[in-house]
Formats: C-alpha cells, sequence, structure tokens
C-alpha cells in the first residue's frame, strides 16, 4: 500500500512530501560514486556515507516530491558544467537529491530526508530495503558484494521506472526546475576544479584506513 512520506531537512526549516510512496512506486540503490561521496564531503556531511561511502539513494518521479515550507533555503552545486544537480538545504547542509535536467525525470532523493520528518518511519517499512548497490569500484575499502560489475535488474528496473514516468507524464510540477523556461528555480553554483580537486583524496577509492 502506497502513502504520503514526510521529508524535512535537520534543522526544520524545508519541509515537504513525497506523495505515493512504497517499495513498487520507487526505486532505492546505495551509490558509491566518487561525486556523490565529493558532494558530501562539500557539504561538510561525510556522516552520511556508510562505511564504504555509500549513499543510500531513493529515485522517485519528480512530480511526487513538493516543498510546503522553506523553499528559499534550497541550492545547488554541480561538480561539472555538465554534472548532476546536486541540490542541498543551504540553512543545515542537508542533502536534498540529485537530478539530471528534466528531460530525464527521475530524483534521487537521500533517504536522510525522511529520518529527519516528524513522522519518521523506518526506510525499509516504507520504500523496502536498498535493491543493490552500483559503482562499486570507487568504495572505500574492499567494495561490497555485487556493486563492481553492473547489476542487470537493478539497471532494468531503473530504466523502466524512468520510461513510465515519463511516459506517464510525471515530470511536472518539478520540485526544482520551471515548467515554462526549463531553468533550475533556485541558485546553482558550479564547483571550481580545483575545489573538486581537493575533495577527490577524500573519496574512494582507497583502503578503508586512509
Amino acid at each position: 500500500m502506497s502513502r504520503d512520506i514526510e521529508l524535512q531537512c535537520r534543522c526544520g526549516k524545508l519541509h515537504g512530501w513525497l506523495r505515493d510512496a512504497s517499495p513498487s512506486t520507487v526505486n532505492r540503490a546505495v551509490c558509491y560514486c566518487a561525486d556523490c561521496q565529493a558532494f558530501l564531503h562539500h557539504l561538510g556531511r561525510a556522516d552520511l556515507l556508510d562505511e564504504h561511502g555509500g549513499s543510500d539513494i531513493v529515485q522517485v518521479p519528480p512530480s511526487a516530491i513538493s516543498f510546503d515550507r522553506g523553499t528559499e533555503v534550497i541550492a545547488a552545486v554541480r561538480l561539472t558544467p555538465r554534472g548532476l544537480y546536486r541540490w542541498y538545504a543551504s540553512c543545515c547542509k542537508t542533502p536534498l537529491g540529485n537530478t539530471p535536467t528534466p528531460r530525464l525525470p527521475v530524483l534521487g532523493i537521500a533517504t536522510e530526508l525522511f529520518r529527519q520528518a516528524p513522522s519518521a518511519s523506518p526506510c525499509d517499512e516504507v520504500f523496502g530495503p536498498p535493491r543493490g548497490g552500483i559503482f562499486g569500484k570507487f568504495a572505500i575499502g574492499e567494495p561490497p558484494p555485487g556493486t563492481v560489475k553492473p547489476n542487470v535488474p537493478l539497471l532494468a528496473r531503473t530504466i523502466g521506472k524512468v520510461l513510465g514516468w515519463k511516459i506517464s507524464g510525471k515530470t511536472w510540477p518539478h520540485p526544482f526546475f520551471d515548467r515554462a523556461s526549463g531553468n533550475p528555480k533556485y541558485p546553482v553554483t558550479v564547483l571550481p576544479q580545483a575545489e573538486r580537486d581537493a575533495l577527490r583524496p577524500l573519496c574512494g577509492p582507497r583502503p578503508a584506513s586512509a
């Protein structure tokens, strides 16, 4: 059974909802890529990475997310000029999620948002456990089993979900982009190369003790 789930940043200024959430309507995975690690180090929120540098992400259609308070604190950073938009709450550096342009209707929402909500429920209960891990070659220490080679069932499910969301018109309304112009609604900065390079030693692959 699907349900509406509260989401909130760490300090409570930003609040919103994920509509129609259930294990069958979302896709959950752990991403070990160096860019996800770099993003959280940039925010000063490396505490949200697991012991291998993984980020717990729930993929949802854009129209399922809405904010009802605190949108003035939303901002984004791109690690490169063409990189993903990595959204966060500027008030308390809570990661919100990652998005490509609206042409690809998918949001990778950080599960931290759901854990901070007043009515928080265990993520495994709401979304089901992660269906696998990706980009394990960038993991810190020994990569978790099944994360280095392509996870075909997970990839197939992701493609199926995104195609379904596009066909069914779930791109709009988009929480981060304006429909008329296609441009971001909130401030976006591109991380300077020097800052990006400074983050790399903090990210995998490297020994767990490094």
